[in-house]
């Protein structure tokens, strides 16, 4: 298989400077493949791209912190992602894909090592499985944690996945809005649908990112901007953003990292609403230690 790269070399600098403190909440890190090996079950063969790259990434673009999130290419070995929480001063925290099987020990070996959630993936170009009975136990597993799940997903499965996420007992993210179709504006079905669903469900939160995936104009992503602000006005709480870098399976349309920080000023165009965003809502979920002490 061969190696592909999905990231630029050569990032802009972006505009907006983001406030102090400021989380990029996804993001993962690629191997490296000599230390870290991928899955065999990988459907895409990436070239490294690890911590160091990422925390250079980091400060390029003017942020403090990291959310790290178990690529699929790594399946359920986590080594990766941990040592890249390892390596970053305390900076970053991680969400894994864990066996269903994985004993107490190894839950709380995890949480020793930064991981603060879990997630199920549902995206079947991705992953050739998704138990959702397993899936279930492993929510009612880390509950005693804090731990919270994530959960990746395409528009057309909200109905079908809504009674697993109505059973889980944890806080739930939804990974870039369930990828609702954008190029309806605000009132589009699959928008108002997934809208419908957060006012429902105080305890599910949602990343808005991936306009680079989800946009149908392409950049400046006008489209995306259109549907998604709206959306960040009314769940000013529970929403997270993060570059996705180093942009899994884009490299026939690699973004450029520093245009999709821009956005953020777009998404959210007030400063308290930019702080909520980038700061507040990220620290209550991945660092809660430091916001009591």
């Amino acid at each position: 298989m061969t190696r592909i790269r999905s990231w630029t070399l050569s990032p802009s600098r972006p505009a907006f400077v983001p406030p102090p403190g400021a989380v990029d909440a996804h993001c993962h890190v690629f191997g490296p493949e000599a230390d870290f090996p991928f899955s065999p079950k990988a459907k895409y063969h990436p070239e490294d791209a690890g911590p160091e790259k990422l925390f250079a990434l980091r400060d390029h673009l003017g942020f403090a912190r990291n959310v790290i999130v178990q690529a699929s290419c790594h399946g359920t070995d986590n080594r990766a992602t941990l040592n890249a929480i390892a390596k970053s001063d305390g900076r970053a925290r991680g969400v894994a894909v864990v066996d269903p099987a994985i004993s107490d020990d190894g839950l709380d070996a995890l949480h020793e090592g930064g991981i603060r959630g879990v997630r199920f993936n549902f995206l079947k170009r991705l992953v050739d499985d998704a138990p959702k009975d397993s899936f279930l136990e492993v929510a009612k597993r880390i509950d005693r944690l804090g731990w919270h799940v994530v959960i990746y997903f395409e528009a057309d499965l909200l109905d079908d996945l809504t009674p697993f996420m109505d059973a889980i007992p944890t806080d739930i993210v939804i990974d870039h809005m369930g990828r609702p179709d954008v190029s309806h504006g605000p009132d589009g079905a699959e928008m108002q649908a997934f809208r419908t669903f957060l006012r429902a469900r105080p305890h599910v939160w949602t990343k808005v990112s991936c306009a680079e995936r989800l946009s149908k104009q392409g950049p400046p992503f006008d489209d995306f901007v259109e549907s998604v602000a709206p959306l960040v006005e009314e769940f000013q709480d529970r929403v997270l953003w993060g570059t996705d870098w180093p942009h899994p399976n884009m490299q026939d349309s690699i973004p450029d990292d520093g245009a999709l920080v821009d956005l953020i000023p777009r998404l959210a165009p007030a400063p308290a609403l930019r702080k909520k965003l980038l700061v507040d809502n990220p620290m209550r979920l991945y660092w809660p230690d430091e916001r009591k002490a």
